[in-house]
């Protein structure tokens, strides 16, 4: 393979038609979205719409810029588009809300369908942490462990496929963990925390593997296809540590991220306010007052513990399971 002379800031720069297309086209729907909402005298936050535009221009750098030239042949390089692609731009992403406003711009009857899409069991499960953190992982661990980048530097068709599959798992990951979007999901701050926290094993094991391996997994990256610069097993070093260094530093500044977020809705809560039902409280209510409690007990804001009928009917409830057991004994 003929050696590549250095890449040029600013004229090595490659045109992805097909990408862009999809940029324009959805850039004009989230424009025509924020239309909408001021027509109806809905604010919609200037923000947003500047997260959607960073989000464009990070993809632009990632995929057209003389990084994307730099990251088709050393390893490092490609390893700091792969934190773009799986973090940075689905966390722009997230923080654009583009579902919200598919909502909010809709009318009455279309925000009824996003939102019944969005609350679909599919779509749940999708989105909810018992999918999206194993894909991640598994994103992760197959595309740097394995023979995938080997395959990618001789197949552009992969190259193609990796970019949408390492988007794609980011924004699932971030999406009912990060920010205001709505998700279909109502993961309390703590779920939030401890999902990122999960998360951030993947990163730190495919650093520490990329820097203790002691043959080049891509021998196609490094000086052998540059004419210049590290070998391929430095070249993997390299990207190694950018990898645990850089991806677990993101991951900890969403830790922090989410953390300021817990303590603003703790602070703000209003003294007296229903606090929000856990997962234990739910099956305490389902298990002892279906029969009992009279009004709505469903929605994620009631408190069992603040509905004196329904308090009272789980006292009655755990009275007669108590002298239940009582009877059962003295028969012994």
């Amino acid at each position: 393979m003929t050696p590549m002379s250095r890449p040029d800031i600013l004229t090595d720069w490659t045109a992805t038609p097909v990408w862009w297309a999809v940029m324009i086209v959805a850039t004009a729907a989230y424009l025509v979205g924020v239309a909408r909402c001021r027509r109806a005298g809905v604010a919609w936050p200037w923000s947003r719409t500047a997260a959607w535009f960073g989000a464009m221009a990070l993809l632009v750098v990632t995929l057209n810029s003389s990084a994307a030239a730099f990251a088709h042949h050393l390893f490092w390089m490609h390893m700091i588009t792969h934190l773009l692609l799986i973090m940075v731009i689905p966390l722009t992403l997230v923080l654009a809300q583009p579902v919200r406003l598919a909502m909010e711009s809709s009318g009455p009857v279309g925000a009824g369908r996003v939102r019944a899409v969005m609350t679909h069991r599919v779509t749940r499960f999708v989105t909810s942490p018992a999918f999206s953190v194993p894909v991640y992982a598994a994103v992760l661990v197959g595309t740097h462990l394995t023979g995938f980048q080997q395959a990618m530097s001789e197949h552009g068709w992969i190259h193609t496929s990796e970019t949408v599959v390492y988007i794609v798992s980011g924004y699932l990951l971030l999406l009912p963990t990060i920010g205001g979007e709505f998700s279909g999901h109502d993961l309390s701050h703590p779920v939030r925390f401890v999902t990122l926290l999960i998360a951030m094993g993947p990163d730190t094991l495919v650093g520490i593997v990329l820097m203790l391996t002691d043959r080049p997994l891509a021998p196609a990256y490094g000086e052998s296809r540059l004419g210049w610069g590290p070998d391929a097993l430095a070249d993997q070093n390299i990207a190694g540590a950018i990898m645990w260094f850089g991806g677990d530093g993101l991951m900890m500044l969403l830790l922090v991220l989410v953390a300021g977020q817990w303590i603003r809705a703790e602070t703000h809560r209003k003294p007296g306010e229903s606090r929000r039902v856990s997962w234990l409280d739910r099956a305490r209510q389902e298990a002892t007052l279906a029969t009992g409690a009279q009004g709505d007990t469903t929605g994620d804001s009631y408190d069992i513990d603040g509905d004196d009928a329904a308090l009272a009917a789980y006292n009655a409830r755990l009275a007669a399971l108590h002298a239940a057991e009582s009877s059962s004994r003295t028969r012994r």
